[in-house]
């Protein structure tokens, strides 16, 4: 139950996650929506394109609203613009490269390591939010500790937090973007395979 007590806040807050509610529950076709969660793909090159404040603001709010384990939103997301800090995260993880090029970067910083499930409940959200607005993205990982170390020293994140995962963002270079054998010193360790048949992704009553 929201608490009203003498203030408006939690009435405010009442009324947008109502609204939310109304807008989720009317009768309209699923198929934008299935089409934009299908036709998701990681993007690792980005245009020069600047991506307008106001779509960033409008990615940010739909991870905003990212559920979580008791709704305890254990998560700060940091977001990075500055070219020569996007450089440095580029370098902090085997797989961080395509950071360098993003337009900006989130970063994820979690309350703790318990909470990497919901990290990647957030890094979803906030990619498919990009996607709706033609924006790529990708997971960049830091490891190993050393390089957490650094991460953490550069964005001014306490010690005791985790921080493992950032999100690049930016518009595709070009059609191909989203290829793996399109980015170079990739696609010999992340081979393109599809998607498994839908008979080797789901076991029905039992597994097997």
């Amino acid at each position: 139950m929201w608490r009203t007590g003498g203030g408006g806040g939690a009435r405010i807050a009442l009324r947008s996650r109502t609204a939310h509610y109304r807008m989720a529950t009317t009768k309209t076709s699923p198929k934008p929506v299935v089409r934009a969660l299908r036709s998701m793909r990681a993007v690792r090159r980005f245009s020069e394109r600047e991506i307008p404040q106001e779509v960033v603001e409008k990615i940010l709010d739909v991870g905003r609203w990212t559920g979580s384990a008791k709704n305890t939103q254990p998560w700060r997301v940091v977001l990075v613009t500055e070219r020569e800090t996007l450089r440095r995260l580029s370098q902090l993880g085997q797989f961080a490269g395509h950071i360098a090029g993003a337009r900006c970067a989130l970063v994820l910083v979690m309350d703790g390591p318990n909470n990497a499930f919901d990290c990647g409940r957030l890094a979803e959200r906030l990619m498919v939010g990009a996607w709706a607005h033609g924006v790529g993205s990708c997971i960049g990982s830091f490891f190993p500790e050393e390089y957490v170390a650094e991460v953490k020293r550069l964005l001014g994140v306490p010690e005791e937090r985790w921080v493992r995962h950032s999100i690049s963002l930016g518009y595709p270079a070009d059609g191909e973007a989203h290829r793996i054998r399109t980015t170079p010193g990739t696609r010999s360790v992340l081979p393109s395979v599809g998607r498994k048949p839908m008979e080797e992704f789901v076991s029905r009553g039992r597994l097997g």
